[in-house]
C-alpha cells in the first residue's frame, strides 16, 4: 500500500490527536482532476486524529487493515477493514484506531 522508496510524512498528535500517523503521498506528481490527493496512512496504536473539517475538497477514507472508530459530523460509527467513509466538503471528522498493538491503515481520496 505504500511506496518502499518514499519516506512517508510523519505528523504527531494530528489535529490534536494522539501519536503518530505516516503519510505517503501516492499521486506524486501526477494532476487527474476531479482528485486532488490519494494518501495512504497508518495511525499508531491506540492513536487518533483529532476533530478538522474538511476544507477543501470531499474526500473519501477506506480502511486496508484494522479497526477504528470514525466521527463524521458528531455521529460516530464503528469501522473496520473494508470500511468505507464519506466525507463531504466541510464535514467534521475524528478518527480513533481502536487496537491497542496494530496500527490502523486506511487511504483517503480527496475528489
Amino acid at each position: 500500500m505504500r511506496p518502499e522508496h518514499q519516506a512517508p510524512f510523519r505528523q504527531q498528535d494530528l489535529f490534536g490527536g494522539q501519536g503518530e500517523v505516516r503519510i505517503w503521498d501516492l499521486f506524486g506528481t501526477t494532476h487527474l482532476p476531479p482528485f486532488e490527493a490519494v494518501l495512504a496512512c497508518e495511525l499508531d496504536p491506540g492513536g487518533s486524529v483529532g476533530a478538522h473539517r474538511q476544507a477543501t475538497a470531499d474526500e473519501l477514507l477506506l480502511v486496508i487493515e484494522g479497526e477504528a472508530t470514525a466521527g463524521v459530523d458528531g455521529e460516530r460509527r464503528h469501522i473496520q477493514a473494508g470500511s468505507l467513509v464519506a466525507l463531504p466538503l466541510g464535514s467534521l471528522m475524528t478518527l480513533e484506531n481502536r487496537d491497542a498493538e496494530n496500527s490502523l491503515r486506511y487511504v483517503i481520496i480527496k475528489a
